[in-house]
């Protein structure tokens, strides 16, 4: 069963994750040929302060 994490800053709406989600898996089973019944997907949302890029904090 194949497992898709995606981990973001806090700040979209309930509605927009249930939309990537729907989107996210839907181009996987597209793309593979998997079962969309069969993909999973995480959202993590991790503080900005918590990010680094470049060396340099986000947050």
């Amino acid at each position: 069963m194949p497992l898709i994490q995606i981990s973001q800053t806090p700040g979209i709406s309930a509605e927009q994750k249930k939309a990537t989600i729907e989107a996210v898996t839907k181009a996987y089973a597209e793309a593979t040929g998997k079962n969309p019944d069969s993909v999973w997907v995480t959202i993590t949302e991790v503080p900005r302060e918590h990010w680094g890029v470049g060396g340099k904090p986000l947050g």
